[in-house]
């Protein structure tokens, strides 16, 4: 059994399958995982199950997914990326990049929704109450403007993350 404190400005909602966390700056929402139990009494989240030593390792994980989900509902997530490019044309606006590596097609990305892209010169900061939602989005911009078939030590171009949540 493990305890989860509700911060004063989040409400939980727990329905069938489905945890949801609402709070002043976005809301995020999780399936829950099977045979685990959840109850909202007061200002306190409960997860509990019969516990062995591998369902104990289920409940600490939830745990976490769950205090990620409200850190986030409070102060978003963010990541920041720099376009890096000498060799190759990049261009990136809210909701698409375009990468042309020298190729006849440009390689092109779409957003998911739930996350705010923000792209200033050579900077591009992604923002998201939902940590996993942000960190993917980020690793797909980067794995995006991956040069493959040249030499890494010249061909340095590409959009890299300079700054992680949380690090």
């Amino acid at each position: 059994e493990e305890k989860v404190e509700i911060p004063k400005d989040v409400q939980i909602k727990v329905d069938k399958g489905l945890i949801q966390a609402k709070g002043p700056r976005g809301e995020v929402s999780r399936k829950l995982l099977p045979k685990v139990k959840i109850s909202v009494q007061e200002n306190k989240i409960t997860i509990s199950k019969k516990a062995t030593k591998r369902e104990k390792k289920i409940i600490g994980t939830f745990k976490a997914h769950l205090k990620n989900m409200l850190k986030g509902v409070l102060e978003p997530f963010v990541y920041k990326l720099k376009i890096c490019s000498s060799h190759f044309p990049m261009t990136a606006s809210d909701n698409e990049f375009n990468v042309q590596l020298g190729e006849n097609i440009p390689r092109t990305l779409t957003l998911k929704s739930g996350v705010n892209i923000k792209v200033e010169g050579t900077d591009i900061t992604v923002e998201s109450p939902d940590r996993e939602l942000a960190g993917q989005t980020a690793a797909s911009i980067e794995q995006l403007c991956k040069i493959t078939n040249r030499d890494r030590r010249i061909f340095q171009d590409g959009i890299y993350i300079i700054s992680k949540a949380g690090k």
